[in-house]
């Protein structure tokens, strides 16, 4: 199965179709690749190689800050492994947890020239990945 790395022109169609109203939570599988791959941006390499975990750490430092000025905020970040319901041979490194407070802001945060300037860290540090929106159910009394 091919890697996942950034949504299709469908799959982001449908998203902001779909009419999510209200705070969005998106929720990331991430899987690193052992070593970084910056050969899409040689200009975020490091002078010496780093692993994919370390390049998302880059990421996530240079991303927080365009993410708090949209609106939104990292709810969880934390260490991943083995399902305890689900497939065997299926692992991800970390999970995370974001929150926008609407479909609006998150395309303003994902389209901000300063966010975008560092997306190559991501790249190089995802094997694969998922991310699935999110939106709140309320809970009959």
């Amino acid at each position: 199965m091919p890697p996942y790395l950034s949504p299709t022109q469908e799959a982001g169609r449908d998203f902001v179709t779909r009419g999510l109203a209200g705070p969005v939570a998106m929720l990331n599988l991430l899987r690193f690749r052992k070593v970084a791959d910056y050969s899409a941006s040689p200009e975020l390499a490091p002078i010496a190689p780093i692993s994919g975990e370390e390049a998302f750490r880059r990421y996530v430092v240079h991303t927080l800050p365009f993410l708090s000025r949209s609106g939104g905020e990292l709810l969880f970040l934390g260490a991943g492994g083995a399902f305890l319901i689900g497939p065997e041979t299926e692992r991800w490194d970390q999970v995370a947890l974001v929150r926008q407070a609407s479909v609006r802001s998150f395309l303003a945060f994902a389209d901000d020239e300063g966010y975008l300037a560092g997306l190559g860290h991501r790249t190089a540090a995802l094997a694969d990945s998922r991310l699935l929106p999110l939106t709140q159910l309320t809970i009959p009394a």
